[in-house]
């Protein structure tokens, strides 16, 4: 089987957080000096074991620029799990998390898991966020918290590893609970059908993944 289960998780925050170099180096332990900024919204794939679960996690990563503002909630749809990145050096982009959080809470999922991440933890001798700023304002809003460095990796892969256990989590309660009354009742599992076909014999049956849309 190619995996248990597919989840969509997205990367948001403003320009020049340091986005796309978090998945480089969670995806491929690469890093680019050079990495220019995202256009639209760029897309990975890793695969993860959490108990005796194969987890493939669909990564997007969203451009920050204003130019983009209008397409780029499109993609939040059916994500269940958000990176929501500011830069340590940069209060302007810590003030703009707020921004972040009200647009995702109006264009995905209610349950949608959400880790908090000031990036560019290497940079401390110019750091303009207070990591205990960064700590307070996850606790009020509900949200996990992490500082990283994509530059040399600091906590770069325990930060999606806790966001896609934390996404087990709530959803393997779900599934064993009342969906109405632990708020999981948005979302549901499909098997992922091919498109070239909506029926599947018993053997494309057991090489598909379970999908949480």
């Amino acid at each position: 089987m190619d995996c248990d289960y597919i989840y969509k998780i997205i990367l948001v925050g403003d320009m020049g957080v340091g986005k796309s170099n978090l998945l480089l180096r969670y995806t491929r332990d690469s890093f680019s000096l050079n990495k220019e900024s995202t256009i639209g919204v760029e897309f990975d794939i890793k695969k993860i074991q959490v108990d005796d679960k194969t987890i493939k996690i669909q990564l997007w990563d969203t451009a920050g620029s204003e130019r983009y503002k209008a397409i780029v909630p499109t993609y939040y749809r059916r994500a269940l799990g958000a990176l929501i990145i500011y830069d340590i050096t940069r209060y302007d982009s810590f003030k703009n998390v707020s921004r972040w959080l009200a647009e995702l809470k109006d264009h995905s999922s209610p349950n949608i898991v959400i880790t908090l991440i000031g990036n560019k933890f290497d940079l401390e001798s110019v750091r303009r966020v207070p990591v205990e700023e960064g700590a307070r304002f996850a606790k009020e809003n509900g949200l996990m918290f992490l500082e990283t460095s994509a530059l040399d990796s600091t906590n770069v892969e325990l930060a999606f590893e806790k966001l896609v256990k934390e996404i087990y989590k709530k959803t393997r309660e779900w599934r064993e609970g009342d969906p109405i009354q632990n708020g999981f009742n948005t979302v549901h599992m499909n098997h992922v059908v091919s498109s070239k076909t909506s029926q599947k014999s018993p053997k494309e049956d057991k090489n598909s993944c379970c999908t949480l849309l």
